[in-house]
């Protein structure tokens, strides 16, 4: 079971490097002929603002940023680690800065039904299973770290969970523009940081994290794919994300249901006589 509340608590952007921007020269040639000599004209453009370049670029990503009062969403979820792999539906209500809702439904140890509960405060998380071992178990917002390995807080897992980028960091050591895509290269204090993003909207296409610490090792993948409109937004409704360390964990959603800024779909209550752990 500690995979599936690994991926409950989930819904877990971000580099090989690139050359840093140089600045750019055009040599046009112009030969006239006078005489016998050769006139070379040579204009050279202003030096490239590298720096420039890339302000205005985590701009528009933070820009194209989801923003929300609530959110609702139904997820295809499937998963897949050394020891199994599994299907699950997950239900997700979430309200800004103030609560997350999980509820995942399949067949637990033969049982079929809802078999876990999650609500994701600020400062809590209270885990509720309610097949095979029916427990309740509440924790402080620092398990979603423990458990994952991964330095999450609620923010983060907010913004993975709504679609938008996470670690980002403003030490951006190279960029790369292509005709159809931009990479950008940024390292933080715990995380190098790989983005692409699509031209002209700035969609994130591809997350690669290599952690800094090169004795820990982790690395995630995060794939975002089949995007539809949201509101005034673009929305992801396909994701893969790879994180492995010691071992790999790869998890796949596929949001069939999404809704912004709706009441609240999902809630529970604890049910009586369910054992604390």
């Amino acid at each position: 079971m500690k995979y599936s509340i690994s991926l409950l608590l989930l819904f877990a952007l971000f580099m090989s490097s690139c050359k840093t921007a140089q600045k750019t020269q055009v040599i046009q040639e112009a030969i006239t002929k006078k005489d016998t000599a050769q006139t070379i004209v040579i204009a050279e453009t202003p030096k490239v603002d590298s720096a420039s370049i890339v302000k205005d670029i985590l701009s528009k990503v933070m820009r194209s940023k989801i923003d929300f009062n609530t959110f609702n969403a139904k997820i295809k979820v499937s998963y897949e680690s050394a020891e199994n792999s599994n299907n699950y539906t997950a239900y997700l209500s979430m309200k800004k800065d103030s609560i997350i809702i999980i509820k995942i439904s399949g067949t637990f140890l033969g049982i079929p039904g809802v078999g876990m509960e999650a609500k994701i405060k600020k400062d809590s998380v209270l885990v509720v299973q309610l097949v095979g071992d029916k427990s309740v178990m509440n924790r402080p917002i620092s398990y979603l770290q423990d458990v994952i390995q991964i330095p999450f807080d609620f923010s983060t897992l907010q913004d993975l969970l709504i679609g938008n980028p996470i670690f980002l960091d403003s030490n951006v050591v190279s960029y790369k523009a292509g005709a159809n895509q931009l990479t950008v290269m940024m390292v933080g204090d715990v995380f190098k940081h790989l983005v692409t993003l699509s031209n002209g909207d700035y969609k994130v296409m591809h997350s690669k994290l290599d952690d800094v610490d090169i004795q820990r090792n982790r690395t995630g993948d995060i794939i975002f794919g089949s995007y539809q409109p949201m509101g005034p937004y673009q929305f992801a409704t396909y994701r893969s994300i790879s994180i492995a360390e010691k071992s790999k964990l790869n998890i796949y959603l596929d949001f069939k249901e999404f809704a912004l800024n709706e009441p609240l779909k999902y809630n529970f209550d604890v049910p009586k006589k369910l054992k604390h752990k």
